[in-house]
This record gives structure tokens, C-alpha cells and sequence, in this order.
């Protein structure tokens, strides 16, 4: 507070104290009685200073009340200051809530409780001047025109003092009211009226912006939704009455303007053909020529697995056959026919049998019985281990000739159709959007990630160079065209319509 403003307010101060003084001595009990509004009348006979706020003073008010963190403190800094600022015994702010009007605070009584019919008759004197709109006081200010002040009046009686209520008016519309109780001395003057007036309503916004801060979001979003309606409901606001108008028909338009729906779902790139390659006897890998991703041609060699004991099976029946050739052809010179026929039927055993195992040894070489690429089977970590007659090995599939598998929930399977077109897109290729057809729908649901869906696969248009076997994508296929309506809400509608009926049951 600068020096000049302390200096008016000691001087209102000893002013003040010494018409209390003058009043105080007036009331002699020996005198003849008085009614009160002759007191009242005495009262307001009493000279008030003529002292206005200057720019400096509102300026520091508004300071301290923006400096508190919650509407319940600026209220009270505010009352303090009009009490002190204006020489008051004590200031009663409210504020407009359902209706009615709510003490906020008090200058001189933190606790509401201890006074609560003072603060219904201050509530009470809030609101016949926000019902007539106007300052408000008992007994009146000079120059004022005349009012109905039946509760300043009954305010007046009960505090022995002059009541002063004014309006905190916002933007036409009425945020509270602040009343003054002036003990001993007269109202002031229409000066300090109108400076009250001018300092309530640079005050107000900053309460307001306080008391909104520290309602519940709901209560905001209540009462901004209702001060929409008012505006809207309201003889003015051309502009915005015609805007939601138009935005109201282009959104009727909007919702029943038929789009295109497409059913999304998760994909993956598969080959047309995949060829599983496996261990054709029992061994050991002895060799791993590929890994997956490497290209392949028909014919070329992938793994090789040991032939040891096989070729020691050659060797044996080789030696058989030879063995038993020198024996039928010795029985043939000997002209014994028995002998003859005998060993040559064992040397035509011994031969299918080396057929069986050269075969065999053949078939140690796992190779690829077409062109494509290696999508599964890392055979490098394996050398040396055994393997199985029937063991997975290597899974081979075509480079040039893929399909699309999309997994289609059970809620939209309906609207998948065999010949519908749609588009997939790649995480590895998010810019080249895939297309396909679809080609077949399985009849069968299968549980995925906790969800029914059934495969649907799609056979691709146009393929890329870049597609690899095993890519994973959305895919979105095309189900007809929709209603904007239909599209955003069928999913809820369905929902439902099935909650519906489990509860109605």
C-alpha cells in the first residue's frame, strides 16, 4: 500500500472513530425515547468523507485477490480490503448458486457456522438488490431513487448499523453481492457509491474466474452447456442459430450419405505353395547349403545328410552280386541246373537290394523340387545331430507366386463375399498397397488371441517384387456401400441388440 493511500485510510479511520463517538454520545439514556428510524435519520445526517479508490488502490485489490490460490481466499482478501479500504465495521460478500444466494465471506467472522442467521439476513439483503439491480442501502444514499429495503432495513435493526449492499454484476449477468455495515456512521456519499460500483466490476471477473476454478469439471461442463442453451434459446444470436442450423442438416446429410464399408482386419503374405521338406531315413545332418530367405532353383542341393552306413550297405551287396554271379555261372559250366537257378535268384535279390540303397544314398541330398525361397529352417545350428525318418527340415515355398490370409473377425464375416476385391497394406511396405481378391472363406472359426476368426485367403492381382512369405499386414476388403450412420454405429447397435436379448431371456 503506497504512503499517500495509508495516510486517507488512517485519516477515514480517526473520522470514522470520532462520529462513533458523536453517535455513541447521542443515544443518552436519560434523553427521550427515539424510534429507530429516527436514529437512523440522526445517522445519516453525519458527515462521510468524500474519498473515492483511485486507479492504485483498485489496482492493488485486484493484485491481492489474484494472488490467492482458491475462490474462498480472494473472497475473503476482498472483504478485508472493502473493510478496511472503506472504514467498514464489517463486509458480507455472496454469490449467486440454485437460485439463491451463498455467503462466501466475511471481513471479520471466519466461521460461518457461529453466524449463521447473520449470514441468512445478509443473504437475504444480497438478494433484494439483485432482484431490483441496484446499490442497495438503509438508510438511503443521498440522491438515490427510492427502493424496497424491507431486509436492510431488518439487517439495519439488528446490527445497530447503516447497510450498504451493491451487485457484482458480469457480462449482464449477476455474479453475487457485497454489503457493508457502517457502525456510527451515515452511508457514504453517491462518490464513494460509484467507486464501489467501479471496483465491484473490475473485481468480479477475477472471483468468477476464482469460483469457476474450484468447481468439479461436471458442474463446468453443466453449467457452460446451459449457458449455450440460453444463447441459443435467446431472441439474439442470429448468426450462431443459423450456423447450428446448417451444421444440423449437413450432419442429417452426412450420416445418410451412403460410403464405401470395408471390413479390416490383420493379414499375412503367404506362399501359394508350400513345400515341407523332410528327413528320408533315419542319420545324421552332415551339411546345411541354405538358410531361409535364400533363393533357390529346382534341382539344387539344401542339406545333406550322412551316408556312411549306407554306403557300407552298397559295398555289402555289391560284394553279394558279384558273389553270386561267380556261383551261377560256375553251376551253368558244371550243368547243374539247381545250383544255376539258386544263386541267380539270390543275385537278383542281392541287385534290389543295392538298388534300394543306392536310392537311399540318393535321397541323403535334400533338394528342391522347384524354384522359390526358403521361409523356414535354420539347419546351420544342427550339423552333426541326428534326425528322424519323417523330421521337418526345411519348408520351401514359390518366390513369385504368393496368397493373402486374413483373419476376419466373427462379427464381420458376414459381409465377406468370395470374389470381393480389397487392398492389403505391408508393415514393411507401408506405401505399396497390395491388391487381391478374395478366393476363399473357411467355414471353420479358430480361437486367436482370444477372439473367433476365420481365415480368409486371397488371391493377389499384381505381385511385387519386394513381397516376402511371412509379411504381415492390415487388410481391408471391400463389403458394399453403407450408410455413414450404419458405419459408425453398428458395431454398438450389435452389442446391443445382443445384450438385449441375453438380458430380456
Amino acid at each position: 500500500m503506497s504512503g499517500p493511500q495509508s495516510i486517507d485510510t488512517f485519516a477515514v479511520l480517526n473520522q470514522d472513530h470520532e462520529r462513533h463517538m458523536r453517535v455513541t454520545s447521542s443515544f443518552d439514556p436519560t434523553a427521550p425515547r427515539r424510534t429507530r428510524v429516527e436514529r437512523f435519520s440522526a445517522v445519516s445526517e453525519m458527515e462521510f468523507p468524500q474519498t473515492a479508490f483511485d486507479a492504485s488502490a483498485v489496482l492493488q485489490v485486484q493484485a491481492e485477490v489474484l494472488a490467492q490460490n482458491s475462490f474462498a481466499a480472494a473472497a475473503s482478501a476482498f472483504v478485508r480490503e472493502l473493510a478496511t479500504r472503506m472504514g467498514a465495521a464489517k463486509v458480507y460478500l455472496g454469490h449467486v448458486e440454485k437460485g439463491g444466494v451463498v455467503i462466501a465471506a466475511i471481513s471479520t467472522e471466519p466461521d460461518f457456522v457461529k453466524h449463521a442467521e447473520a449470514c441468512r439476513i445478509a443473504a437475504a439483503a444480497m438478494q433484494e438488490s439483485i432482484e431490483q439491480g441496484a446499490s442497495l442501502g438503509f438508510p438511503a444514499v443521498t440522491g438515490s431513487r427510492p427502493r424496497i429495503t424491507l431486509a436492510h432495513a431488518e439487517m439495519a435493526r439488528r446490527h445497530a448499523a447503516s447497510v450498504l449492499t451493491v451487485p457484482l454484476v458480469l457480462s449482464q449477468r449477476v455474479f453475487g453481492a457485497v454489503s457493508l455495515e457502517f457502525h456510527g456512521a451515515a452511508l457514504p456519499g453517491a462518490p464513494w457509491v460509484a467507486s464501489l460500483e467501479h471496483m465491484a466490476g473490475l473485481i468480479t471477473p477475477v472471483l468468477e474466474l476464482k469460483h469457476e476454478l474450484d468447481r468439479p469439471w461436471h458442474q463446468r461442463l453443466v453449467r457452460t452447456t446451459r449457458e449455450f442453451r440460453l444463447r441459443v434459446a435467446g431472441p439474439n444470436h442470429l448468426g450462431l442459430k443459423f450456423g447450428l442450423i446448417s451444421g444440423a442438416l449437413a450432419l442429417s446429410a452426412l450420416c445418410f450419405w451412403p460410403v464405401a464399408y470395408r471390413v479390416s482386419a490383420p493379414a499375412r503374405l503367404e506362399g501359394s505353395i508350400q513345400r515341407v521338406l523332410v528327413a528320408p531315413a533315419d542319420g545324421f545332418l552332415r551339411e546345411a547349403l541354405v538358410k531361409p530367405g535364400d533363393l533357390v532353383v529346382a534341382g539344387q542341393v539344401l542339406a545333406t545328410l550322412a551316408d556312411h552306413e549306407l554306403e557300407l550297405e552298397r559295398r555289402k551287396w555289391s560284394s553279394e552280386i558279384a558273389q553270386y554271379e561267380n556261383s551261377y555261372r560256375t553251376a551253368l559250366a558244371k550243368g547243374e541246373r539247381t545250383q544255376f537257378v539258386v544263386n541267380a535268384g539270390k543275385a537278383d535279390s542281392a541287385r534290389a537290394q543295392l538298388a534300394l540303397v543306392e536310392q537311399q544314398i540318393g535321397r541323403t541330398q535334400i533338394r528342391a523340387p522347384f524354384e522359390g525361397i526358403i521361409i523356414k529352417g535354420d539347419l546351420s545350428q544342427r550339423l552333426g545331430a541326428p534326425v528322424q525318418r519323417g523330421d521337418v527340415l526345411l519348408t520351401l515355398s514359390p518366390a513369385n507366386n504368393y496368397r493373402v490370409i486374413v483373419d476376419v473377425d466373427e462379427r464381420d464375416i458376414n459381409d465377406v463375399k468370395v470374389g470381393r476385391p480389397g487392398a492389403l497394406a505391408l508393415s514393411a511396405l507401408p506405401d505399396a498397397i497390395v491388391a487381391f481378391t478374395v478366393a476363399r472363406v473357411t467355414p471353420v472359426a479358430t480361437a486367436k488371441d482370444g477372439q473367433n476368426v476365420y481365415e480368409i485367403e486371397g488371391r493377389i492381382d499384381d505381385n511385387l517384387a519386394a513381397l516376402r512369405p511371412g509379411l504381415q499386414g492390415v487388410a481391408k476388403i471391400d463389403a458394399g456401400e453403407r450408410s455413414t450412420a450404419w458405419v459408425w454405429t453398428h458395431r454398438f447397435v450389435d452389442w446391443a441388440r445382443l445384450q438385449f436379448w441375453w438380458l430380456a431371456r
